[in-house]
């Protein structure tokens, strides 16, 4: 399969009906860019059950800065929705094939297990009801 264009309007749909999806942010004016993007496109070639997806940061502004994308190229590695490598740079085509072959051998469930976890501790933490001064006087007045 080749790469695809993600843009804000079909981005979301990428993402949610492809288990794995790569993504490449990039601009016309990035030599590191355009380095990257022949091997970004063989890799595409040769993983047909992966979807390669390249955005523009010139023209999708808003998906560069909801990811937080600072330096360009940055790849984007999502499986079943989920984030699991986000790194700035160009890779040689090894590194990508590495890349690739890690994603497919994490353990989802485990990753699922562990965000639960994340976010049960984050809800069990945040807005609590705690009395964090414990009862301490912090009047600055000088007795």
């Amino acid at each position: 399969m080749a790469t695809v264009e993600a843009t804000k309007a079909n981005f979301e749909e990428l993402v949610d009906g492809n288990a794995l999806v790569i993504v490449d942010f990039w601009a016309p004016w990035c030599a590191p860019c355009r380095a990257f993007g022949p091997i970004f496109e063989e890799a595409s070639e040769q993983h047909g059950d992966i979807v390669f997806a390249k955005i523009n940061t010139e023209e999708q502004t808003e998906l560069a800065a909801h990811f937080q994308v600072r330096s360009i190229p940055t790849l984007m590695v999502f499986r079943d929705q989920i984030i699991l490598f986000a790194q700035p740079g160009s890779l040689p085509r090894q590194a990508l094939e590495e890349v690739i072959t890690q994603v497919r051998a994490v353990d989802m469930d485990a990753v699922r297990r562990e965000i639960a976890e994340h976010a049960e501790a984050d809800h069990d933490h945040s807005g609590c009801g705690h009395d964090h001064d414990h009862g301490h006087d912090h009047d600055d007045s000088v007795h």
